[in-house]
């Protein structure tokens, strides 16, 4: 069990680790717990009733936060011809196609999001290795293989996530920042719940949403009773 300081066991008495609070009230304490000074990301962990090595029980999807994640993101395009003008109007921050693959190929990764048009997924994928195990490969499943690289950008840009379960029926993401306030945090949660609620596999039996915790980047987990999804995406 790793050491805590002084400052992450005062954040952990405000909080009552036997109780399972609603969404507004988690959200709260874990603004409260918050004690660094840099505006920490708001991260919430569901774990589902499901079995993800079946493939039928994978839980993959993406939402656009309406209040976005509070991250500046750099987004780069693998495109030719006009489609490269298009997605540079659209505010993409890297454009290209060959020479991007080639700069790549030498160690160079400085985005976050990168976006390809279908026509040049054959060479994008020749530096697959490098960019799938930093999560940054293009993939039709999350929009981000598309003719209409306008529309990806923009979302990516206006705080688009991707998630997927893990191993141990775990989904975990960020939905914002310290600094958004309970409120509009709120409203982010409602939108990863109503599309987590949305993919619920046919396949999946019994209690879907088994448990919510909500935390800042260095502070300790609120538990949330799951009982009160429905009526925060209502």
């Amino acid at each position: 069990m790793p050491k805590r300081g002084k400052k992450y066991k005062e954040a952990l008495n405000k909080i009552d680790e036997n109780k399972e609070y609603d969404f507004s009230e988690a959200l709260q304490l874990a603004l409260d717990s918050s004690y660094t000074k840099f505006d920490e990301s708001v991260d919430v962990a569901v774990r589902l009733g499901v079995d993800p090595r079946h493939a039928n029980q994978m839980v993959r999807g993406t939402v656009v936060l309406p209040n976005g994640t509070g991250k500046a993101v750099r987004v780069l395009v693998f495109a030719k011809g006009e489609k490269e003008k298009e997605a540079q109007d659209a505010g993409a921050d890297f454009v290209g196609n060959d020479d991007l693959i080639e700069k790549i190929k030498g160690g160079w990764l400085d985005f976050d999001k990168a976006v390809a048009t279908p026509d040049v997924m054959g060479a994008v994928g020749k530096i697959g290795k490098l960019l799938g195990p930093r999560g940054l490969m293009p993939n039709a499943k999350s929009g981000t293989v598309a003719f209409d690289v306008a529309r990806a950008v923009r979302e990516l840009k206006a705080g688009k996530i991707d998630f997927r379960v893990e191993k141990a029926g775990i989904v975990h993401t960020s939905i914002g920042k310290v600094s958004f306030g309970v409120g509009k945090l709120r409203e982010n949660l409602a939108s990863f719940f109503d599309t987590i609620i949305r993919l619920k596999p046919v396949s999946s039996k019994g209690v879907y949403l088994k448990d919510i915790a909500i935390s800042t980047t260095m502070g300790p987990s609120v538990k949330v009773d799951p009982v009160h999804v429905k009526t925060m995406v209502k």
